[in-house]
C-alpha cells in the first residue's frame, strides 16, 4: 500500500509534467514570436512628417529687435495637422490652426543676440506627430563706435606679472596673475611695489579677479576651482566651481560677470557661484570671441580681447557691442622685451573717474582717457 507521503509525491510529479508541457507547447508562459519581433511591437505608432520649415534658412541673421517670420509646409496635401505651435529661444510663441502656416515672431522675442533657435511641432488627433528645429543668429542693430585713446598719467609696473586679472579699491591696485607664477597681490599703484602677495598652487594657473562685498574672488583656468578671499588679509573663505574655463571677472551690481575666452558672459551669484543668466556677444557682423579680462564702468562691461589691442564695451542687457577701443602703441618699442606679452587688464576708479591699463609682462600700468 501507498503511504500518503507516496501518494503526494506522486500528484507533485504529474503537476510539474503538466506545467512543463503547457510552457513548452506555446500556448502559455511565452510570448509569440513574429518575424523575430513581440507582437506588442507592431502595434506603436510610426512617426508621421505633417510639416517642414520654408523659412527662415538656417543660422539666417537678422537685427535686434527685429521680427522673424516663420513660413512653415504641409509634407503631404492629404494629410493636413490640426494645429502647429511656435516656440522661440524656448518660449512659447503661438499656436497655427490652419493654412497659411506662417507667422512672424514679434520683436519682443529678439531682444538679446546669439544663436536662438525656434521649435515647431505639428499636431494631429490632439497628438504631436512631428516637431523640427532651426537655428538663426541675432547680430548687433548698431555699427560699434571706434575709440582711441590718451595717456593721462604713467606707473610703473612688475615686469614679472603676467596679469590676468585687475581692480581698483579706495586708493589701493589688486592684481591677478597666472602662468607658472599665479597669485593674489595688493599693489602700491604710485610705485608699482607688491605690498602683499598670496601664492596659488603651482598646479593652477591663475585668472581674473574681482571685489564683491569686501570679499575677493578669483578663478583659474582649466582647473574650474576658483577661491574667495577676504580683502582686508587675503584670508582663504571657500572655493567656488564652474562648468568652463575661468578667464576674466567683473562685479556688476549684485552679480559676478565671468568670460570663458568665448563670445559668452555669464552671469553668476556670488553666494552660492550658480549661474543665472548669460548673454552671447555679437557686434553687427560678427560673434565677438576671445572675451578676456573684464571690467564694469557706468553701465557697460568692458573686455580685452585676447591676442588683440582692442577693448570692446558690452551693453549687458542685450549682448551687443557698443565699440572698441584701439590701444595700438600704448606700448611703446622701447619698452618691449622678448617676454612683453599682450594686452590684459583694466581697473575703474568710480570716485576719481579713472582708467587703468596695462598688460602681461609689462613694465608700465597706464591711466587713460577715452577719445572719439
Amino acid at each position: 500500500m501507498r503511504t500518503d507521503y507516496q501518494k503526494y509525491l506522486i500528484a507533485f510529479s504529474v503537476l510539474l509534467l503538466l506545467f512543463w508541457t503547457l510552457s513548452c507547447s506555446g500556448r502559455s508562459g511565452k510570448i509569440k514570436e513574429t518575424g523575430g519581433q513581440p507582437t506588442g511591437i507592431l502595434n506603436e505608432e510610426i512617426p508621421v512628417k505633417l510639416i517642414k520649415i520654408i523659412s527662415p534658412d538656417e543660422d539666417a541673421g537678422f537685427k535686434l529687435k527685429q521680427p522673424v517670420k516663420i513660413t512653415l509646409a504641409t509634407e503631404d496635401k492629404k494629410t493636413v495637422p490640426d494645429s502647429v505651435t511656435v516656440y522661440f529661444s524656448g518660449n512659447y510663441v503661438t499656436t497655427i490652426k490652419s493654412d497659411p502656416w506662417e507667422y512672424t515672431v514679434s520683436s519682443a522675442f529678439t531682444l538679446t543676440t546669439g544663436r536662438k533657435s525656434f521649435k515647431v511641432t505639428a499636431y494631429k488627433g490632439g497628438k504631436p506627430k512631428n516637431t523640427i528645429a532651426r537655428f538663426i543668429v541675432i547680430y548687433s542693430d548698431i555699427v560699434p563706435k571706434k575709440y582711441g585713446f590718451k595717456v593721462i598719467h604713467t606707473y610703473p609696473h612688475d615686469r614679472d606679472a603676467f596679469t590676468q586679472g585687475l581692480f581698483y579699491d579706495n586708493g589701493v591696485l589688486f592684481e591677478g596673475t597666472g602662468e607658472n607664477a599665479s597669485s593674489l597681490r595688493e599693489v602700491n599703484l604710485e610705485t608699482g611695489k607688491v605690498v602683499r602677495q598670496l601664492n596659488l598652487d603651482n598646479s593652477l594657473f591663475g585668472e581674473g579677479i574681482t571685489l564683491y562685498r569686501e570679499r575677493i574672488y578669483q578663478v583659474t583656468w582649466k582647473s574650474k576651482v576658483g577661491f574667495i578671499y577676504n580683502k582686508s588679509d587675503f584670508k582663504f573663505i571657500n572655493k567656488i566651481y564652474y562648468a568652463t574655463e575661468g578667464w576674466g571677472l567683473t562685479t556688476m551690481d549684485d552679480k559676478i560677470v565671468m568670460s570663458d575666452g568665448t563670445n559668452v558672459l555669464y552671469f553668476y551669484e556670488p553666494d552660492m557661484f550658480t549661474v543665472i543668466s548669460k548673454i552671447e556677444v555679437y557686434d553687427n557682423e560678427k560673434k565677438r570671441d576671445s572675451l578676456n579680462e573684464l571690467e564694469y564702468i557706468n553701465g557697460e562691461i568692458w573686455a580685452n580681447i585676447w591676442i588683440n589691442n582692442h577693448i570692446a564695451r558690452i551693453d549687458p542687457a542685450t549682448g551687443k557691442v557698443l565699440g572698441y577701443i584701439d590701444l595700438k602703441g600704448i606700448l611703446p618699442p622701447s619698452d618691449r622685451d622678448a617676454e612683453t606679452d599682450v594686452l590684459n587688464g583694466i581697473a575703474y576708479d568710480s570716485k576719481g573717474n579713472r582708467i587703468f591699463v596695462t598688460g602681461k609682462k609689462w613694465p608700465k600700468l597706464f591711466e587713460i582717457k577715452v577719445t572719439e
